[in-house]
C-alpha cells in the first residue's frame, strides 16, 4: 500500500489569486489617489488653522451650522464631515469586508485567520501601550482607543511614493488589514463611545435597515430606492445615540458579494465602483480638512513627547501597531503550522506592520469622541496622531527602501507577460496552452534569428569578394 501524500505546508502571504490580484490592484489605485489628496487636504488644513490672517476663517467655517434643527441635524460643517461623510467611508469598508469574506481569499477560514489575528493584537497591543504609559504618568485613560486604527488611503499614499515595487501579497495583506481594523474600530465607537440611546430613534434605524435588506433581497434596483433610504437609516442612527457611520458599515455588509450566472460583477462589488472615488477623493479628504487643522508651535509639538495622553498616542502608533500586528503575524503563522512565502522574510512583514501605524481618519475621529469637551486636550491629542503617523511614515519608508530591489524583481515576475494574453505568465504555470503558445513564441523569434543570421552571413562573405575583384569609386581605370 502506498504512504500518503504528505499535505504541503501552508503558506503565510504567499501569491493572491488571479481575481483577488485584479481586485486589489483596482482598489488601491483608488485609494491612492485618495490618499494623495487626503495628505493634501490635511496640509491644507494645518496651513489654513495656523497661518495667522486664516485661522478665524478656519474656525469660523468648521463651526457654520447648517441643516434641519427639527430633525436634529442642525450641524456644524465639521461634525458633518466626521459623521456624515465618513458614513460613506464605512460603507465601502463595510462592502470590501463582506466581498472578502463570502468571494475573496478570506473565504477560507485559515486565510482569514490572518488578518483578523493580527489586525486584533494590532489594536490591543497599541491600546496596552498607551494605558501603561498614562498609568506611570498619571494621565487621562479615555483616549486608549485614539491609537488602535489604521489609516489605509494615508498608507496606501505612502506605498504610492517609496513602495511602487511592493508585492501584491503585502499590498492586500495591508488592505484587509485596515478593513477588518477599521470594523473593528467602529465597533469601539459603538460600545465605547455611545453616551446615551434613544431607543425609538434606533428602533427606526433597525426597521430602515430591515427594509433596506428586504429590497435587496427582492432584487429591487434604482439608486432613488436606497439613497433617500439610506439617508434616512443615517438620520435615525445618529438620532439614537449611536455613531452614525455604524448604519453606512451595516448597510455595506448587507449587499450581496457574490456572482450568479448571468452577473459579470455582484452588484456589492458594483456599488464599490461607483462609491469608492466619493469616498476616497471627496468624504474622506473634506474630513480631513476639517478634523487636522490643529495649531501647532513649537511649544505643542514638544508637549507631545511629555503628556502622558499625547506620548501614549505617538508610542501606541508607532511601537504598539507594529509590535502588535507583527507578533498577531507571527503567532497566526506559528500555530497553524504554517511557514512564509519563500519570496518573503519576516523583516518585510515589520515593515508593513510599521505603515500601519499611520493612523490617521478614523484616530482623529475616536480623539474628538474621547477627548469631547476639553478643546484643549483634544487638539493636543489631534498634534499627537499626526505626529507618531509622521514617524510611523517614516520608519515604514527607511524599512521598506532597504528591500526595494528585491521587491522590484518580484513585481516584474508579477506583472510579467510575454504572451501578451493580459494575463500574467506566473498564474498559467500548470496551463498546457501557455507552454503552446510559448513554444510557437520562441520558434517564431528563433526563425527569425536564424534569418538575420543568414542575411549576416551572406553579407560577410559577399563583402569581401567585392573588395578585392574590382578597382574603387576613385580609381575606376585601367591599373
Amino acid at each position: 500500500m502506498a504512504a500518503p501524500r504528505p499535505t504541503p505546508a501552508r503558506k503565510v502571504l504567499g501569491r493572491l489569486s488571479l481575481p483577488e490580484r485584479n481586485f486589489v490592484a483596482e482598489a488601491l489605485r483608488t485609494e491612492t489617489v485618495g490618499g494623495v489628496l487626503l495628505l493634501i487636504a490635511a496640509v491644507a488644513a494645518l496651513i489654513w488653522a495656523n497661518v495667522p490672517a486664516l485661522h478665524d476663517s478656519y474656525e469660523s467655517v468648521s463651526h457654520f451650522h447648517l441643516g434641519p434643527a427639527a430633525l436634529g441635524l442642525h450641524l456644524s460643517i465639521a461634525h458633518w464631515a466626521a459623521d456624515g461623510l465618513l458614513a460613506v467611508f464605512f460603507f465601502v469598508a463595510g462592502i470590501e469586508l463582506k466581498r472578502e469574506l463570502v468571494a475573496g481569499d478570506l473565504r477560507d477560514p485559515k486565510a482569514a485567520a490572518l488578518p483578523v489575528v493580527a489586525a486584533l493584537c494590532g489594536m490591543a497591543v497599541p491600546a496596552l501601550v498607551y494605558t501603561l504609559t498614562n498609568l506611570t504618568g498619571g494621565g487621562s485613560l479615555q483616549g486608549w482607543a485614539v491609537p488602535t486604527a489604521t489609516d489605509i488611503a494615508f498608507a496606501l499614499a505612502v506605498l504610492a511614493v517609496i513602495g511602487t515595487s511592493l508585492p501584491s501579497a503585502l499590498r492586500a495583506f495591508l488592505l484587509t488589514l485596515a478593513v477588518v481594523d477599521d470594523l473593528f474600530a467602529i465597533l469601539i465607537i459603538a460600545i465605547f463611545f455611545t453616551a446615551r440611546i434613544d431607543f425609538v430613534a434606533l428602533a427606526g434605524a433597525v426597521i430602515g435597515l430591515a427594509v433596506f435588506w428586504l429590497l435587496l433581497r427582492r432584487g429591487v434596483r434604482g439608486w432613488y430606492v436606497y439613497v433617500p433610504l439610506a439617508l434616512v437609516i443615517w438620520a435615525l442612527m445618529y438620532n439614537s445615540g449611536v455613531h452614525a457611520t455604524i448604519a453606512g458599515v451595516a448597510m455595506g455588509l448587507m449587499l450581496r458579494c457574490t456572482t450568479r450566472e448571468d452577473e459579470k460583477h455582484s452588484p456589492g462589488e458594483h456599488v464599490e465602483h461607483l462609491v469608492r472615488p466619493l469616498s476616497a477623493g471627496l468624504a474622506v479628504p473634506l474630513f480631513a480638512l476639517f478634523s487636522a487643522g490643529v495649531a501647532i508651535s513649537g511649544g505643542a509639538l514638544g508637549d507631545v513627547f511629555t503628556k502622558p495622553e499625547t506620548l501614549g498616542v505617538v508610542l501606541g502608533l508607532v511601537v504598539g501597531k507594529a509590535v502588535g500586528i507583527f507578533g498577531g503575524t507571527w503567532l497566526t503563522a506559528r500555530f497553524t503550522r504554517a511557514s512564509l512565502s519563500d519570496d518573503l522574510a519576516w523583516a518585510d512583514v515589520f515593515a508593513v506592520a510599521s505603515l500601519a501605524g499611520i493612523g490617521f481618519t478614523v484616530s482623529l475621529l475616536i480623539g474628538e469622541l474621547a477627548f469631547d469637551g476639553d478643546q484643549v486636550l483634544t487638539d493636543e491629542v489631534k498634534a499627537a496622531v499626526l505626529v507618531g503617523s509622521l514617524i510611523a511614515a517614516l520608519c515604514a519608508t527607511v524599512l521598506l527602501k532597504l528591500r526595494n530591489a528585491r521587491y522590484r524583481r518580484m513585481y516584474e515576475d508579477e506583472e510579467r507577460d510575454e504572451d501578451l494574453d493580459g494575463i500574467p505568465d506566473i498564474y498559467e504555470q500548470d496551463d498546457p496552452a501557455y507552454h503552446l503558445r510559448m513554444a510557437g513564441l520562441h520558434d517564431r523569434k528563433a526563425a527569425e534569428h536564424r534569418r538575420i543570421a543568414a542575411e549576416k552571413a551572406a553579407e560577410q562573405r559577399r563583402g569581401p569578394a567585392e573588395v578585392a575583384g574590382g578597382a574603387g569609386e576613385d580609381n575606376d581605370g585601367p591599373a
